[in-house]
């Protein structure tokens, strides 16, 4: 985006935010202590319980940013439904404070949920105007959950239709919050833009081959894909279910850890989490520590992933800069790199994953049975609706008619098979605790103009993709701010382990977030005037 037009955005988002605040100087005024930009879990609980802060003050200082910068100025478009019962619910925590206490490790947490999955109180749309006002009877497990554990699900956040890419016919587009021009990635777009401006304090993702981690990394953000059967999918739908689950996307690892605990465990409802019994610690906090990277053995993945990457290019190199040092303060932190490290199908790793078309229409129509109140029943009636972006609808043709009982899908299982078996033996072999890589080697592509319209638009979207390995093989992996380019371009790198050591992932990402402090917020949306 041109210097010009961001100081047209920067002048208008500043206008808008003196009409606005000026008008809403009601009950919402926080003392000086607390500091909404960046607040975490601990600082929200910590100004609660002082008396410093009220639950209804926070929801409505995130509401307010919503309304500045969500629809107008920088026009982030993360925001698909607001939870018109916010505030309500807040006073009720409020009052539940007075009387009792927390009501649980995220009592009074605005959360951003993806609105691939169920709210019984929301509409949920999967990014579709075909689902525009379905509201389903049933929340989904891990909503369930947050509730519980004292959590208000501010808002339903846009995503990429049907989750692919960044947009749909529900809502348009979503624009990165670094530079409003490009993408923000998919499909957890909306989620993951929404919490780098800080619209919400913590955010939910769903990832099949990504849509946790590439919003993530785009938006200078933490975001953690789980172990597949770790945290339950129920309420939620589904893409490809063999590579499918739900994640924290959120500023602070810390703030990661609490938000997988209380996601993670078995579900009656999701039969797969059951290979979860006994691999959820009591508390994932209990991993982090600053010294968490000393004696470790990382090895470092430098190969692209993506054929598509170009080394030679300018945006490779600012990227690989980053990278670089990054990697070399793995090693000031007491980290011994095995570098470089490759392993036998490496360059396969996305073919896989591009290849298996068999389980989405299977996957869908059961889901789609399971809602009474559905305006579709099959995927096909979805594809020949005429309703979806034409990019999706063509990429949806892909997979109608395809299903696991081909033979073809054997050999999807199988290379997943080899790939999972080779990756395991080069960490045997070299006794790896973890493997490390670049979550891009190219920034997010500008947004072409064309994007909605043209079936088969050429605009570099995921180019330099090295997200597919976590999803194809089914291990866990969580994306770390590693620093920014010359032009403010946020960078990320990408910790993958074995499955269900997710509390040394986060160990490893929360020693090198304590010693480097890379993440900070977009320009794009400063704080307010009144937010401190």
């Amino acid at each position: 985006m041109s210097s010009r037009r961001h100081a047209i955005n920067m002048l208008l988002s500043s206008l808008i935010a003196s009409s606005i605040v000026s008008a809403e100087k009601d009950a919402s005024g926080i003392t000086a202590g607390f500091q909404l930009m960046e607040a975490t879990i601990a600082d929200a609980h910590t100004s609660m319980q002082s008396g410093e802060l009220t639950c209804r003050q926070l929801v409505q200082r995130y509401l307010n940013r919503i309304s500045v910068y969500d629809k107008n100025g920088p026009h982030l478009n993360t925001i698909q439904n607001i939870n018109p019962n916010a505030l309500k619910e807040a006073e009720q925590l409020d009052a539940a404070l007075k009387s009792s206490g927390l009501v649980g490790p995220l009592h009074c947490i605005p959360v951003l949920l993806k609105d691939q999955v169920e709210t019984i109180d929301m509409p949920t749309t999967y990014g579709s105007v075909i689902f525009k006002d379905f509201v389903p009877q049933r929340d989904a497990t891990i909503v369930t959950r947050l509730k519980t554990a004292g959590a208000i699900i501010l808002a339903k956040t846009n995503m990429g239709e049907f989750a692919s890419r960044y947009m749909g016919s529900a809502f348009g587009l979503i624009r990165n919050a670094y530079d409003p021009g490009r993408n923000p990635s998919g499909s957890s777009g909306g989620t993951g833009s929404g919490i780098a401006a800080n619209f919400g304090m913590v955010g939910i993702g769903e990832d099949t081959g990504g849509s946790i981690r590439g919003p993530a990394a785009v938006s200078n953000l933490v975001g953690l894909r789980p172990t597949v059967p770790l945290v339950s999918r129920y309420g939620m739908m589904p893409a490809k279910p063999g590579n499918d689950t739900l994640g924290p996307m959120t500023r602070t690892v810390k703030d990661a850890a609490i938000l997988l605990g209380v996601l993670a465990g078995y579900d009656p409802n999701d039969p797969f989490t059951a290979y979860s019994v006994g691999e959820v610690p009591d508390s994932y906090m209990t991993f982090l520590r600053s010294d968490g990277l000393q004696e470790a053995r990382i090895g470092v993945i430098r190969e692209p992933m993506d054929p598509n990457a170009d080394p030679n290019s300018v945006e490779y190199k600012k990227f690989r800069e980053v990278i670089n040092e990054a990697f070399q303060d793995l090693e000031k932190l007491g980290a011994e790199l095995i570098d470089p490290i490759t392993f036998p199908g490496i360059e396969k790793v996305k073919v896989t994953y591009i290849n298996n078309v068999y389980e989405t229409e299977e996957a869908t129509n059961t889901y789609l049975a399971e809602h009474p109140n559905a305006p579709v029943k099959t995927l096909q009636e979805i594809v020949l609706s005429g309703k979806v972006t034409p990019w999706r609808t063509n990429s949806l043709m892909n997979v109608v008619g395809k299903s696991t009982k081909e033979q073809a899908y054997l050999q999807v299982l199988l290379a997943k098979h080899e790939l999972r078996q080779s990756v395991l033996k080069i960490m045997a072999d070299y006794e790896i605790d973890a493997l490390v890589y670049a979550t891009f080697d190219h920034p997010p592509s500008v947004i072409a103009a064309d994007v909605l319209e043209n079936p088969e638009t050429e605009d570099l979207y995921g180019r330099g993709n090295n997200r597919y390995l976590s999803p194809v093989i089914g291990f866990p992996a969580v994306t770390i701010p590693a620093g920014f380019t010359d032009d403010d371009l946020p960078v990320a790198i990408e910790f993958l382990s074995r499955p269900f050591t997710e509390g040394l992932l986060l160990q490893f990402a929360y020693a090198y977030e304590q010693a480097t402090h890379h993440r900070k917020p977009p320009a794009t949306t400063p704080a307010l005037p009144d937010e401190s």
